[in-house]
C-alpha cells in the first residue's frame, strides 16, 4: 500500500444528524420518506456537477409536486450546507497524524460544488492531500469505476497499491471491483488498526 485515498461524509466529516434534516423538511414544507426519496434520486446529477443546486432544488420540488419558491430554494441550499458542515474532529486529527509520518493521502467525495467551495473555503485540513477528487469537478461519483480510475491515475499509482476507506460498504465494495484494497470505516481505532496490518502484512 502507497496510499490512503478517504471518504469526506461519514468518515472525515459528519453525515446530516436527525436535527438538520427536521430543518431542511421544514424549510421544503415537505417530510418523511416521500421528500428523502426525491432528494436522494436526484442528487447524482447535483454530485457529478451536471446541475447546480437551484436547478436540484427545483427538479425536487417538481418531483414533490410542490414548486419551491426563489427565496425557498436559496434556504434550502444553505440548510443543505450545514447539513454536511460538520467535520468529525477525532477523524480529522487521525489525517494529520497520517500526514506528519509522510503518508500519501487523496480524497474521493460525492460532493456539489456548493459544498466543494464551502470546504474549501473553511477548511484548512484538506491540504493534506496531494489528490483531491470531488465528483462535482471529475464529472464522475461513487460507485462509478471511473471515479476510482480518475484518482489512481492522479495519484500515479496502480490500483492495488491503494487503499480506500469509506463508510458505506458499497463504495468500498466497487473500489475493490477497480483493484483497490478497501476498508469499511467504523472508526479511528479500527482504521489504524488495518493501517498497521497493510504496513505489516
Amino acid at each position: 500500500m502507497k496510499a490512503v485515498l478517504f471518504d469526506m461524509f461519514g468518515v472525515l466529516a459528519r453525515v446530516q444528524s436527525t436535527e438538520s434534516r427536521a430543518v431542511i423538511e421544514r424549510t421544503a414544507g415537505v417530510s418523511g420518506e416521500r421528500f428523502w426519496d426525491a432528494y436522494w434520486s436526484l442528487r447524482p446529477p447535483y454530485d457529478r456537477g451536471d446541475v447546480m443546486g437551484p436547478a436540484y432544488w427545483e427538479n425536487v420540488g417538481e418531483r414533490l409536486g410542490t414548486p419551491f419558491t426563489g427565496r425557498q430554494i436559496d434556504d434550502l441550499i444553505g440548510a443543505d450546507l450545514a447539513g454536511w458542515s460538520e467535520v468529525d474532529q477525532e477523524s480529522v486529527d487521525f489525517l494529520a497524524e497520517l500526514a506528519g509520518r509522510g503518508v500519501r493521502l487523496g480524497l474521493l467525495s460525492n460532493i456539489p460544488e456548493e459544498l466543494a467551495v464551502h470546504y474549501e473555503a473553511t477548511q484548512e485540513w484538506l491540504g493534506h492531500f496531494s489528490v483531491v477528487g470531488m465528483s462535482c469537478r471529475i464529472g464522475s461519483a461513487k460507485p462509478e469505476p471511473a471515479a476510482y480510475t480518475w484518482c489512481s491515475r492522479e495519484l500515479g499509482l496502480p490500483a492495488e497499491e491503494i487503499l480506500f476507506v469509506d463508510d458505506r460498504s458499497d463504495n468500498v465494495l466497487a473500489a475493490r471491483e477497480v483493484g483497490m484494497r478497501g476498508h469499511v470505516f467504523t472508526g479511528v481505532r479500527a482504521l489504524a488498526a488495518a493501517l498497521e496490518e497493510e504496513k505489516t502484512g
